[in-house]
């Protein structure tokens, strides 16, 4: 999985290691979950299906498959298609979104330390990249990135099982536009852990904040803000840890200041926020003794800087630190008293003031970051719920029961909406099921969060609510009320420290010292007081209550807040459609390829994957309520499109029945069809991937029609104007298209090596080349935006390709060496080429376009007009002869007069060569072709199907009330001359040459093609070969499915998304009335006769679609019903999605 060419699900020789989807095992048990996990995990796959769920074990490195090649791999595609990954989670997550105008979210589980912060990263760094936008919602992107590392910069910190454990619960709404664009955002947090603000265990640090800015601050902050190292402080020191392997503080820190700027925070706020952190760690150092029973500050220098940073008095702080006012009422009246507090209640309120300062600095930031990517209203949003994983300690404190407290929440999610809802689904429906044992949570829920019976977090409010001052005692009443009230809970132990609680992931015991102090959390109004006095305005705002309103009832406790932040965040989760990510921890060293078999065994018991295992495979992969699943999938017959009229439950039997599905593959029950297999349900959706791609290849195919033919239209008119008025012109190549690569040159790598790397080409040719001695050779002629190539061929003399014909660039010409280009006036195909050296002397049927694209390429070359000179007598420079000073050279001419015919006779002399030939076209001749299709009238296209659809029933030509169709000459009879034929006769007045016993095209100009798969060369009279695809490749599919043709012509071919381009070529007998379409070679065939035209004219009179594959090709004859429907076919086929007409050439 190291590499894309290795991961790809189309790679040859890809390595497989285990099951992808361990749905699959031969055998279900903890162990075999656990070897094909390990299996897996050391040959670097940390992804694993079980079904729609996505298990990921971290690999404490970083791994190569997170680029923007596996975002390309993964988007849109069907999650078959490739290996496990997270992208193929938050692709279907989008998509799902789109299609269904559903909210998703994603339910990142697992213990602390298992990935799940950098799983929520990933998707959101992939849905970014997949949604499109501009600069607005380019702006939110940002945003919704740059949250991250300013987020775990200061909700983030190093444990003893993690070195990035997120410290608090995160649930990050993406919120997006109807088009799909994230334009919005939102984030709810959830029980910031405080109280690592004042200490930590031995091992752990602070939040990353503090070390990044002791670390990050230029030399004049660090001045400004009193700040040196981290062991001076004495919030610090504690744990003795300051650093964290792999981790640079300074480079974090620059990374979280560019993210305050992103999110909107001007300088000024920027400083404050700094200004607050480093005042907390100077407060620190706050430190008390004891005078008298009473506390008194240590040393007033510690004092100073906190004071200075928070903008309050040093005496205001000293005086709240070591003093509480409390208030009493007697008689109605009340009364402020002040009481001096101890040492230990005074480092109490110390710490309470810190702890309050930085959660709710915190919250600002949660509250800047919503401000910025907020929009009013909601339309569609993605959850990422990134929280704090399960945690058992050696001493596991009212943190730890909170955290694992909400982590017990989302099991019970987990069990409602995959175990329990899924086999109570199979039993209202009526679906037949043998239920499978698990084990349900909700007791232990119940057991914690109860109100009556009361449950731990009950009793331990109301322990709370009778404490005084510090309430020294309270915790050991808390312990005996636990153990009175729900002592005999069979998910309830006490011991002499605590209590012990049977959580679905195993036992933890719980050391009740300082439960009721967290859980209380008071912060006492003097402190407010205190920072509402700040003359910084930003504290002011932090510390915005209003004092003066009576508080009635029970101040609202930690355990109070926490439990009802779960619980709407089980609300919200239940909203949205689920998707979930079960990370594993496989070590506790934090290195990569060590696996620990219990540690890894332990977790996939208590994640209960083994039970999600068998309800999969025991079930069905997808179920959807029959109007839906109708809604999804009308597309796929023309009884269901665009609606299902009649019962819903007879729609979706017709419909799964018309793409022959086995019926042991799906249930239908009372509301909801069943599908089995995933592989069936991704038959469906390819199959309605195809037809929507089929229709829209006919939309693509009609816009790419109409702006080719309006490019082609300018082209020939930018061609006329070099040559009207000054030369005639052949009425074979005044109204052709220009094709401008006649050779081939995709396929002729020996050519395309003689030119400048990467150069691109605007017309390739062979031409006659004309020597000194008016002698011919054949050359290829190569345009490019900076040169003239001349290529010929010449005979190997030695070495061991002697006697082999090889290509030999002959000349190069830069654009702006060229002095001048010389014309006649005639219909003649000559023009030379003037440069200083020696002039080239050139014949191409394909003049015209060669000259256009010279002019226009001069020009940008060299900002001026190519000089183009006409007249009969043309003068031109050879070359020298030899390299001595009697080595001949000079000029020679060529003279041109009038003749008779379209074929120019030539008549060489010594220097000079008599070149005669018949009028043309006048010299004032444009192209008379226009675009007409915009006034064609069609019959409207009825839905394209693979499954067989049939075409209405044909009409003959007399019933539609049009003349019949004459069949076609027989072979080898010659037509009548064009005086003799009746007005009845189909070829009447339809381009025949004065004169001329064949029949011309109808548009003048088109022959054969001389093109690259051809091998032919168009006769050298015609100025022009190919009037058809304008060298550009259409597909298949879509211009078999364009919905302009008539019901006679249409052509059948179900589209694929990876099907190839296809070559199509238009052919019409103008007598028969048939319509020949000739393919471009099948991959792995072809050979000499690639591009040879085959086919077989259909009777007259018939109507049909027969279809051959010969030579490598495959053609398609369809009988026309009228002319009309061959004018209508002929302006259909034009230019083959890149302009122009159809070649016209008679059987």
């Amino acid at each position: 999985m190291g590499s894309k060419e290795r991961y790809h699900w189309q790679a040859q020789n890809v390595k497989q290691s285990g099951v992808d989807d361990m749905v699959l095992l031969s055998k279900i048990s903890d162990d075999a979950i656990v070897a094909n996990l390990k299996k897996r995990y050391m040959d670097d796959y940390i992804f694993t299906y079980i079904g729609p769920v996505l298990i990921s074990v971290n690999p404490f490195k970083p791994m190569p498959y997170f680029t923007d090649r596996e975002v390309d791999l993964y988007q849109g595609a069907a999650q078959y298609e490739n290996p496990p990954h997270i992208y193929a989670l938050a692709d279907n997550m989008y998509r799902n979104m789109m299609i269904d105008g559903e909210d998703q979210c994603v339910i990142i589980s697992g213990e602390s330390g298992a990935g799940k912060t950098v799983g929520a990263k990933f998707i959101m760094s992939y849905i970014s990249k997949v949604s499109g936008g501009g600069p607005k919602v380019q702006q939110v992107k940002d945003i919704i990135l740059k949250s991250n590392p300013l987020l775990e910069a200061f909700g983030n910190a190093k444990t003893v099982r993690n070195n990035n454990s997120s410290r608090f619960g995160k649930y990050f709404e993406i919120q997006f536009s109807r088009g799909g664009e994230p334009d919005g955002g939102k984030i709810s947090n959830f029980l910031l852990e405080k109280s690592r603000v004042v200490s930590q265990n031995p091992g752990e640090r602070s939040f990353h904040i503090y070390y990044q800015l002791l670390k990050g601050v230029s030399q004049e902050e660090r001045t400004n803000l009193g700040v040196t190292t981290p062991d001076y402080y004495y919030y610090l020191n504690q744990s003795a840890t300051y650093t964290i392997d792999d981790m640079d503080d300074g480079l974090e820190f620059a990374e979280t200041m560019s993210a305050m700027a992103v999110i909107g925070l001007g300088e000024d706020q920027r400083a404050a926020v700094l200004q607050i952190v480093a005042g907390i760690l100077h407060v620190g150092n706050i430190a008390f003794q004891e005078e008298g029973n009473y506390a008194v500050v240590e040393s007033e220098d510690f004092l100073a800087f906190p004071s200075y940073l928070l903008a309050i008095e040093e005496s205001g702080l000293r005086q709240r630190l070591t003093s509480r006012r409390m208030e009493g009422r007697w008689g109605g009246q009340s009364e402020s008293i002040s009481v001096t507090l101890n040492v230990e209640q005074a480092s109490f309120t110390r710490d309470a003031l810190a702890k309050a300062l930085y959660a709710r600095l915190f919250d600002y930031l949660v509250s800047a970051i919503n401000k910025a990517i907020q929009k009013a209203h909601e339309e569609f949003n993605i959850g990422v719920l990134d929280i704090y994983g399960f945690e058992i300690f050696q001493r596991n404190g009212f943190e730890q029961f909170c955290i694992n407290f909400v982590n017990e929440k989302l099991q019970q999610i987990f069990i409602e909406l995959t175990l329990k809802a899924e086999q109570e689904e199979y039993v209202q429906e009526g679906i037949k099921w043998t239920p499978i044992e698990y084990f349900n949570n909700k007791v232990v829920c119940e057991l914690i969060e109860n109100k009556s019976p009361p449950g731990v977090m009950c009793i331990l409010d109301d322990v709370c609510a009778t404490m005084h001052a510090k309430g020294e005692g309270a915790d050991q009443t808390l312990v005996q009320k636990l153990q009175s009230q729900i002592g005999t809970h069979d998910h309830f132990n006490s011991w002499n420290k605590g209590f012990i609680i049977h959580h679905y992931a195993g036992k933890v015991s719980y050391d009740v010292e300082c439960f009721c102090e967290r859980n209380r959390d008071v912060l006492f109004t003097d402190l407010i007081e205190l920072m509402q006095s700040s003359e910084l305005p930003f504290i002011r705002d932090l510390f915005s209550e209003n004092l003066n309103v009576e508080k009635k009832g029970r101040p609202t406790t930690v355990s109070s807040k926490i439990k009802r932040q779960a619980n709407d965040l089980v609300t919200t989760l239940m909203k949205c459609t689920p998707h979930y990510i079960r990370c594993i921890k496989p070590n506790e060293t934090k290195k990569a390829k060590d696996w620990e078999e219990t540690r890894v065994k332990h977790q996939v018991e208590y994640l209960g994957l083994g039970e999600n295992i068998r309800v999969r495979r025991a079930g069905y992969s997808y179920r959807r309520v029959f109007k839906k699943f109708l809604q999804r999938y009308a597309i796929l017959t023309k009884e269901t499109w665009p609606g299902w009229r009649g019962d819903e439950r007879q729609g979706v039997t017709h419909l799964l029945n018309s793409v022959n599905m086995d019926h042991d593959q799906f249930q239908l029950g009372r509301s909801k069809v069943f599908i089995k297999a995933p592989e069936s349900l991704f038959l469906l959706e390819e199959m309605r991937e195809r037809k929507f791609n089929g229709y829209a290849r006919v939309i693509q195919l009609a816009w790419r029609k109409h702006i080719a033919v309006r490019k082609y239209i300018r082209m020939r008119e930018e061609a006329s104007d070099v040559l009207v008025n000054r030369k005639e012109r052949r009425r074979n190549s005044i109204n052709r298209n220009f094709v401008g690569d006649y050779i081939g040159l995709d396929g002729r790598p020996e050519l395309r090596q003689l030119l400048t790397r990467r150069e691109r080409v605007d017309f390739t040719h062979t031409v006659t080349k004309y020597n000194r001695r008016f002698k011919t050779v054949k050359s290829d002629l190569i345009l490019t935006p900076a040169c003239v190539y001349l290529i010929g061929r010449e005979r190997v003399k030695q070495g061991p390709e002697k006697g082999t014909i090889k290509e030999v660039l002959k000349r190069k010409i830069e654009l702006a060496q060229i002095q001048a280009v010389s014309l006649s006036p005639l219909q003649d195909d000559f023009l030379v080429l003037h440069e200083s050296h020696y002039d080239s002397v050139l014949e191409s049927a394909f003049k015209t376009e060669f000259l256009s694209l010279l002019c226009k390429r001069y020009k940008e070359r060299t900002h001026n007009d190519l000089p183009v000179k006409f007249g009969n007598l043309l003068e031109f420079k050879v070359k020298k002869d030899g390299w001595g000073p009697w080595a001949a050279a000079g000029t020679r001419q060529i003279q041109f007069r009038v003749g008779q015919g379209d074929t120019a006779i030539l008549k060489p002399s010594s220097k000079t060569l008599e070149v005669s030939i018949g009028p043309g076209l006048p010299k004032n001749a444009r192209p008379t072709r226009k675009d007409n299709r915009k006034i064609t009238q069609v019959q409207p296209r009825q839905p394209f199907s693979s499954g067989g659809h049939k075409d209405p029933p044909p009409q003959s030509g007399l019933e539609a009330g049009r003349s019949p169709l004459r069949r076609p000459p027989a072979p080898g009879r010659q037509l009548p001359p064009a005086g003799q034929r009746g007005p009845s006769h189909p070829a009447q007045g339809r381009g025949f040459h004065p004169g001329q016993d064949r029949p011309a095209p109808a548009q003048p100009g088109l022959h054969e093609r001389a093109g690259p798969r051809s091998g032919r060369t168009p006769p050298p009279d015609v100025e022009g070969g190919e009037a058809g695809a304008g060298g550009r490749a259409v597909e298949a599919a879509a211009t078999a499915q364009t919905g302009a043709l008539p019901s006679a012509l249409r052509l059948r071919c179900p589209g694929h998304r990876r099907a190839q381009l296809q070559r199509r070529r238009c052919h019409r007998d103008r007598a028969g009335r048939s319509l020949r379409v000739v393919g471009r070679p099948y991959p792995g065939q072809g050979g000499a006769a690639a591009g040879k035209l085959r086919g077989e004219d259909l009777k007259a009179g018939t109507r049909g679609d027969s279809r051959s594959r010969d030579g490598g090709g495959e053609t398609r004859t369809i009988s026309a019903c009228s002319d009309r429907d061959l004018e209508i076919a002929e302006s259909l086929w034009e230019g083959d999605s890149g302009g122009g007409g159809a070649p016209i050439t008679p059987t």
